[in-house]
């Protein structure tokens, strides 16, 4: 099976919209996910619209049609704060197990520069995959929640 893993450049912009993406995550994160509204913040961000500071996509495309994605969004620090932050990460779950998302996250760390922060579920299955990356978890994140 060939899958492709490419970045979201112009000339895959020319294949799938933003709308497509959010809608494969919004679709395939389960119950990890968010709103897709949220999702195509992350998307918008990561594409440096509205003056954000950037980030990535990366997708995995078998025969015309997304089977996984992530998306990277720029802290614009270092340090203190990584570098970036993978956002969301997914892949259609008729396509896991088969090694997909290790082949997103390769290209994934191979395109950024300076650290990378996540946020994994305890139950999330694809936290033994990040582990295995060398992803550690040092801190406990805590958060207030804003009327």
């Amino acid at each position: 099976m060939k899958i492709d893993i490419e970045l979201y450049e112009k000339k895959t912009r020319d294949k799938f919209t933003e709308e497509e993406i959010a809608n494969f995550l919004y679709t395939h994160l389960d119950k990890y996910g968010d709103g897709k509204n949220d999702i195509l913040k992350a998307i918008k961000y990561a594409l440096g619209e509205e003056n954000k500071p950037g980030g990535f996509i990366v997708l995995a495309v078998h025969e015309e049609r997304i089977i996984g994605a992530v998306i990277i969004n720029n802290t614009e620090m270092s340090g203190y704060i990584p570098e970036h932050i993978l956002v969301y990460i997914a892949v259609n779950k008729d396509y896991r197990g088969e090694g997909i998302g290790k082949k997103l996250m390769r290209k994934t760390i191979d395109a950024c520069e300076g650290d990378i922060a996540l946020h994994v579920e305890k139950d999330n299955p694809a936290r033994h995959l990040y582990e295995k990356l060398g992803f550690t978890n040092p801190y406990l994140e805590m958060r207030l929640k804003q009327p």
